[in-house]
């Protein structure tokens, strides 16, 4: 494992890693086996809890915990109707670093925090980036457009959103969207964010849960291959496949929440991403596909970062 080249501390000793890096929580994605990888190579590994049921979840816990003694976190959708479950659940596994999205800040923050928790909520614009600070987080991973999966409304890209959130805000902020390389985390840090948080290339990684048939996918996607669809319903990056294209057509004849809700069913993404359904399924992934090119295992891909951030570095 490479030594830390980060002079900024403030994100590692935040979450007591090696390097300012957080691999993102992703549904269908990122279980026990990448989250411990990530951890094992110096990162935060979080288990994304949105794509499971509570029993579920214990399971990938105590896994994980059994492949790694570093520390995890767990992301949690607050829209799911599992989000107080999964909680509680992850409490009762020792789980103290908890990542937030897709809800109201206020909703969990006070109770974790009251349990010693360390909270971190994403945001998409610098306005909600201020609400998460007055309620109390810890932290913020303020994520650009350009992102996989369910993204923000105000379509900010990562280049233009982290200068604005860190203005904003006094606590730490995270940056995510776009973000793939050593190059792009340095460019992060030179916006102001204490750490990244990466989603995209690491759902292309050898322990990631992904079914080969996406993660190939994802290394055939060229620029322009992904849409921000489904703004009806929840705004969510995709790859443009067979279900993008009938998202597509119903948005053209300005089809309503309830057409596009429909035609989404239940257990899209598992199809897509899980199950191997490149036609059928939801397949969300961020514009920096188009640079991802490769499956390597985590600690290689850490150790790619590392080295890359270094030698861009060493540039200027």
């Amino acid at each position: 494992m490479s030594n830390s080249p980060f002079k900024n501390k403030i994100v590692t000793d935040l979450f007591n890693i090696q390097f300012p890096i957080i691999q993102a929580g992703m549904v269908w994605v990122s279980g026990a086996k990448l989250a411990a990888a990530a951890a094992n190579a110096g990162c935060l590994g979080i288990i994304g809890a949105g794509s499971m049921r509570p029993d579920l979840l214990r399971e990938h816990l105590k896994k994980a915990k059994s492949l790694t003694d570093k520390p995890l976190a767990v992301n949690i959708p607050l829209l799911y109707k599992y989000a107080e479950e999964h909680i509680n659940t992850s409490l009762e596994n020792g789980i103290r670093i908890f990542f937030t999205s897709a809800g109201s800040p206020k909703k969990y923050t006070q109770l974790l925090k009251e349990k010693g928790c360390t909270v971190v909520h994403v945001t998409s614009s610098p306005e909600l980036a201020i609400k998460c600070e007055q309620a109390g987080v810890d932290a913020i991973v303020a994520e650009g457009f350009e992102a996989g999966g369910h993204n923000g409304r105000d379509e900010i890209t990562t280049m233009s959103l982290i200068p604005q959130v860190v203005q904003a805000v006094t606590i730490p902020v995270i940056a995510a969207g776009g973000i793939a390389s050593g190059q792009s985390i340095l460019a992060a840090m030179a916006l102001g964010a204490d750490g990244v948080q990466i989603g995209s290339r690491f759902a292309c990684t050898q322990e990631s849960s992904a079914h080969l048939n996406f993660k190939n996918a994802i290394i055939a996607a060229k620029s322009g291959d992904t849409s921000l669809s489904m703004k009806e319903v929840v705004p969510v990056r995709l790859l443009k496949n067979s279900f993008y294209q009938s998202v597509l057509e119903l948005e053209r004849k300005c089809a309503g929440k309830e057409a596009l809700v429909k035609l989404l069913g239940k257990g899209r993404a598992k199809l897509g991403m899980l199950d191997g359904d490149m036609n059928e399924g939801e397949l969300e992934i961020g514009q920096v596909s188009a640079l991802i090119k490769d499956i390597p295992s985590v600690s290689d891909l850490v150790d790619t970062l590392i080295r890359e951030y270094r030698e861009t570095l060493s540039t200027f």
